[in-house]
């Protein structure tokens, strides 16, 4: 499997593990590493910045890929076949249907950056 195959994997795996978080019948240590992927995936901020050259993306190449893993593997397999079809068609022409989902990651992000700017200023 080459690059960007892995790449358009990950593209079903995220948001199946964001369905996966919704259903009642996904076990809890399993939501709590698929919260904390989908988090990371969404979240604007990388371990390691993009801008830096060929580092930049490894973090994406591997720490998410790793966080998914993880996370599948806590998610029983019937379950973690009816999220993924269901998230294959949450995708339509390459941007997903129920963009909003990422309102409550900007926020989140936005209060922290408020809170360590204030802690700066006085």
């Amino acid at each position: 499997m080459n690059l960007k195959e892995k790449a358009n994997e990950i593209k079903i795996y995220i948001p199946a593990l964001f369905i996966a978080i919704k259903r009642k019948d996904t076990p809890i240590i399993a939501k709590i590493f698929a919260v904390i992927t989908v988090g990371y995936a969404l979240s604007p901020i990388d371990v390691v910045p993009d801008f830096i050259p060929v580092l930049g993306y490894l973090d994406d190449l591997i720490i998410l890929p790793l966080l998914a893993a993880l996370a599948i593997k806590f998610i029983p397999d019937e379950i973690m076949k009816e999220c993924k079809i269901e998230a294959e068609n949450m995708w339509k022409d390459g941007k997903p249907k129920k963009w909003y989902y990422a309102i409550p990651i900007v926020v989140l992000w936005l209060l922290v950056i408020g809170w360590i700017v204030s802690k700066f200023i006085h």
